[in-house]
């Protein structure tokens, strides 16, 4: 439908010239909508304008405007800003607001909506997180210079509520540490203390800035609370939302920047080339298809990124299958570089950490350029 709007401006009539800058980016947001054809607008003549491509262009702002209009309700804004301060669950925020948990999940959905959290299912519980830091501090630095005393003590308020929850959460990990640790100490006494083992991690790694690293099977988040300072980004990857439960206790006490999602190693929750370090460490002797574990890592590995992973070299101690689920009995190292190459990756040093009736083994690679694995 053609509307012409010499019925509503005159034919000829021209605004004022805008300043040049004002042109600028008005060319560049048309160029960017492949829809709009030239002499649809030019030199600021208004001339007639196709409806449907009209309400196109003056609702592109739409996702700002969406964005303001979700923080623009009291309860929302205290949301945000508790997740300012860690991660929550429905239930933990419903609990912090005095809410019920309906409630809250409608505001939820409105700012998920809006592109200001993201929600991340764990077993039965959903938690919730800020997206990326860069688009919302410029919001929380409005926020912080606008917020009037009063709206500042209840942030305050809620932001000591928190704490409650932090105490509780650290409460139900001593529990479960108390509940396992016997069986994770006989694992630990058949190998090279702990203590040697990190130490080869962090030299493999190489004492450097590590970008955005990936912990597939994270646990108990044992390799981001050592590496992720080194990070841009930290990652934690885990199928259990009981060990996730656990990692995010012990990594906000150490207050350590991180994400945690459940997802599964064979498809993990992660874009092609979306990290530059990703460690497995004692997690492949779970896996049936170990080949296809480090296949998917390589995926979401950048050209160049390194990949580190350690476990056992193979044994023979059988009765690990049924008292602790493996399911590998180790790697010998020939089997573990068919598998890095088959992934792309060239695997560049491998060490083996004896002491124990069980050998750790360190495999390092890193992730060939594209041009390179056509070749190979």
């Amino acid at each position: 439908m053609i509307v012409p709007l010499h019925s509503i401006v005159p034919l000829g009539w021209a605004p004022p010239r805008p300043p040049a800058r004002v042109v600028q980016a008005r060319s560049a947001a048309i160029a960017a909508i492949p829809t709009y054809r030239q002499g649809i607008i030019s030199e600021g003549r208004i001339d007639d304008i196709k409806i449907s491509l009209y309400l196109e262009l003056v609702t592109a702002a739409v996702p700002l405007a969406d964005r303001f209009q979700a923080l623009a309700d009291p309860t929302r804004l205290r949301i945000v800003m508790l997740l300012r301060l860690m991660e929550l669950s429905v239930g933990e925020l419903a609990q912090v607001l005095g809410q019920s948990q309906p409630r809250v999940s409608r505001h939820l959905k409105i700012l998920a909506d809006a592109g200001v959290l993201e929600r991340r299912k764990e077993g039965s519980w959903v938690f919730l997180t800020l997206v990326e830091a860069e688009r919302v501090e410029p919001m929380f630095a409005l926020v912080d210079a606008w917020a009037d005393a009063a709206t500042q003590a209840l942030f305050a308020i809620d932001a000591a509520r928190t704490e409650a929850i932090r105490s509780e959460r650290a409460q139900a990990a001593n529990r479960y540490f108390a509940g396992h640790a016997e069986v994770w100490d006989q694992i630990r006494s058949l190998h090279v203390a702990e203590t040697e083992v990190e130490r080869a991690i962090d030299d493999a790694l190489g004492h450097r800035p590590l970008g955005r690293l990936v912990d597939i099977g994270t646990g108990t988040g044992r390799m981001i609370e050592l590496f992720g300072p080194r990070s841009s980004q930290a990652i934690g990857i885990d199928r259990s939302s009981d060990m996730l439960r656990l990692a995010r206790v012990k990594l906000e006490a150490a207050g350590i920047p991180s994400s945690l999602r459940q997802g599964d190693m064979y498809a993990l929750p992660l874009a092609d080339q979306s990290a530059d370090t990703i460690v497995i460490h004692q997690v492949l002797h779970y896996a049936h298809s170990p080949a296809a574990a480090i296949a998917e890592a390589s995926r979401v590995l950048a050209p160049g990124g390194t990949l580190l992973v350690v476990d056992f070299a193979a044994h023979e101690r059988e009765e690990l299958r049924t008292s602790d689920a493996h399911i590998r009995l180790g790697f010998e190292d020939e089997v573990m570089s068919g598998w890095f190459g088959s992934a792309g990756l060239d695997i560049d040093q491998i060490r083996h950490l004896e002491g124990g009736e069980l050998t750790v083994t360190l495999w390092r690679g890193s992730k060939r350029p594209l041009r390179q694995r056509r070749a190979a």
